[in-house]
């Protein structure tokens, strides 16, 4: 496992090109959620993991400073899954002389974390393409938890002609359902058992699709009345994937999310669903990870 942390150690990846060359972004403080993630792109070639915190996606008053940074964890983490390499750049290589060059984002940032992040999107759009170009994977895998973030990427590299393939791999969990994150070490005891109020508003939701409830806006109380323990709620919403637009009744590629705030974390929480008839099922959210040229 190659450490590689300036431009020219990144001329080591061309030994490996032989095969896809897989990218797996991270900002560090790994969990198993992020080693799932590098398992599955194993399965597709050579991997490369990036550790970067990214100050562009973090907005005014958010978690950048108390973000944790344990790159010695990390790669003690990383060795048994065996990536190829792990890239931890610093700010400079990734934005040269400053931050003032962003990418915007499409149609797919509009709401949710969009909304409550207005600059969020720009900077971590920004950050991928940077890694893109330095890297230059031919597949990226990104995490189904983060499925707008997963949706505004795709359009970029859509858009742009980036011609990297995007697979989106499953939530991870705990035993009790909280999707694993980085930001669930910010959690008390009384905290942390509070904050499974995201799975279940989910899963509420989908057990009344699963009886045939279809009205969106009855969807959509669901899901905020389940998030009642929480101390903030951010958003709790439903959208078609295909017009990304709030349905009023309830077909096709469907999206639940919602994000709130317990206690010092803002968590955020999804599913991907096809309702096709009397049938609910989950599905992954970008596709076959189809290449995008």
């Amino acid at each position: 496992m190659k450490v590689l942390r300036t431009r020219e150690d990144l001329g080591e990846l061309d030994a490996l090109r032989g095969r896809p060359l897989v990218f797996v972004p991270t900002m560090g403080a790994l969990h198993a959620g992020h080693l799932s993630l590098v398992r599955e792109a194993a399965r597709r070639g050579p991997v490369v993991v990036s550790i970067f915190v990214n100050p562009t996606q973090f907005g005014p008053g958010e978690d950048f400073d108390a973000y944790p940074r344990v790159l010695a964890k990390d790669l003690e983490l990383l060795a048994p899954v065996a990536p190829a390499a792990v890239f931890t750049p610093d700010k400079t290589l990734v934005y040269g002389r400053g931050d003032g060059v962003t990418i915007q984002p499409g149609r797919y940032a509009a709401g949710l974390c969009g909304a409550q992040r207005p600059d969020h999107f720009a900077g971590v759009l920004t950050v991928v393409a940077s890694f893109f170009d330095l890297v230059r994977p031919d597949v990226a895998v990104f995490g189904r938890k983060d499925a707008q973030q997963c949706l505004v990427i795709e359009e970029m590299v859509r858009e742009l002609g980036l011609g990297v393939q995007l697979v989106d791999a499953p939530t991870i969990r705990e035993d009790d359902g909280l999707a694993m994150s980085s930001r669930n070490t910010y959690l008390g005891p009384l905290e942390r058992q509070r904050a499974v109020c995201l799975w279940h508003s989910l899963n509420t939701a989908r057990s009344a699709l699963e009886s045939g409830e279809r009205d969106g806006g009855r969807l959509r109380a669901l899901l905020t009345e389940g998030l009642a323990t929480a101390d903030v709620v951010e958003y709790a919403e439903v959208r078609d994937l295909d017009t990304w637009q709030e349905p009023k009744g309830l077909a096709g590629r469907t999206l639940l999310a919602v994000a709130a705030r317990v206690g010092p974390a803002r968590l955020i929480d999804n599913l991907v669903l096809d309702i096709t008839g009397t049938a609910v099922t989950e599905v992954p959210l970008l596709g076959a990870g189809k290449k995008h040229e």
